[in-house]
């Protein structure tokens, strides 16, 4: 009789293994659909579609048909040391605006993480930056660089500083000044995303090592950063790649002048593209530049795999 039991339990058991596991995988690429769609049609058809571009001579305004090159592009454009310079101005713009915007986000972060007497005010006033379009935020800096009427020049004539100097069209100027402007309008973001990791920090930690006779110094070394660390590394990835694409910010200000010594990668494929026609070799620098991208993404992902246990 137990026998027979068992023999019935097991029969029951095969159906509830089998099916219903399936079932729930299509029930759930179902589910995931809608949102794969988009992707698809929006970001990896086009991807896929400029990388093709890249080995053709597309132009702009031929009668001729289309013919597949090969690497003729980016044969070319190894050779082609405007590119190379843009690339360089693109690397140096990158890291001079993410290093100081993590700076001053920490800072930012860390002193409206305090229990101050207007912190929601400022916490609001802190993200109005981030709700201006980038269009926006570079005419209203275009007009406080303004070498007759800008505020910048006209606070430096009220103190005695002399009567200032055209910020946007100096060849030694023009960068550093987009690299504070990248600084304001990107410092919001960071500020934000740093600010929620310690809230999430635990405050029975930090009055722990308060208790140990632990300094701030050594509460931020020992509680706060390694708590903090993981969202930095993150935050600190998405804005270099976020900087090193950059285009309409940059091209409000300047254009990529003066003399492209602000003519990062994008604005040097946009130029290729749409001013001089070149589709095929525009979509070549789109390759390289998403495979430089690619290998510091990996790069980071395999940093961040490797110290996963110590974070």
């Amino acid at each position: 009789m137990s026998s027979a039991t068992g023999r019935r339990r097991t029969v029951r058991r095969a159906p509830a293994t089998g099916p219903p596991r399936a079932t729930a995988d299509r029930g759930a690429w179902f589910l995931v659909l809608p949102a794969l769609i988009p992707i698809l049609l929006l970001s990896v058809g086009p991807l896929l579609y400029g990388i093709l571009l890249a080995f053709t001579d597309a132009q702009s305004g031929r009668t001729a048909p289309t013919r597949w090159i090969g690497g003729l592009n980016f044969r070319d454009l190894l050779h082609d040391t405007l590119f190379w310079e843009s690339f360089r101005i693109g690397l140096l713009w990158a890291v001079g605006v993410t290093v100081p915007q993590f700076l001053l986000a920490l800072g930012l972060a860390l002193l409206l993480d305090q229990d101050l007497r207007l912190g929601r005010l400022a916490r609001v006033l802190a993200i109005v930056p981030w709700a201006m379009p980038e269009v926006v935020v570079g005419i209203m800096w275009r007009l406080v660089y303004h070498p007759d009427a800008g505020i910048l020049n006209e606070t430096f004539r009220d103190l005695g500083l002399g009567d200032g100097r055209d910020w946007l069209s100096g060849l030694a100027t023009a960068l550093p000044a987009v690299i504070v402007v990248g600084v304001w309008a990107g410092l919001p973001q960071t500020t934000v995303t740093l600010l929620a990791g310690l809230q999430n920090t635990p405050r029975e930690l930090h009055e722990a090592a308060a208790v140990d006779g632990a300094g701030a110094w050594r509460r931020f070394r020992t509680v706060t950063w390694p708590a903090l660390k993981p969202i930095a590394l993150a935050i600190t990835a998405l804005n270099f790649i976020w900087n090193f694409n950059s285009f309409a910010l940059v091209y409000v200000l300047t254009g990529g002048g003066p003399g492209g010594r602000t003519r990062l990668p994008m604005l040097f494929a946009y130029e290729e593209a749409f001013r001089y026609g070149q589709f095929g070799y525009a979509a070549a620098m789109g390759c390289v530049m998403v495979a430089v991208i690619s290998v510091f993404l990996a790069l980071f992902l395999v940093g961040r795999l490797r110290g996963g246990d110590d974070t």
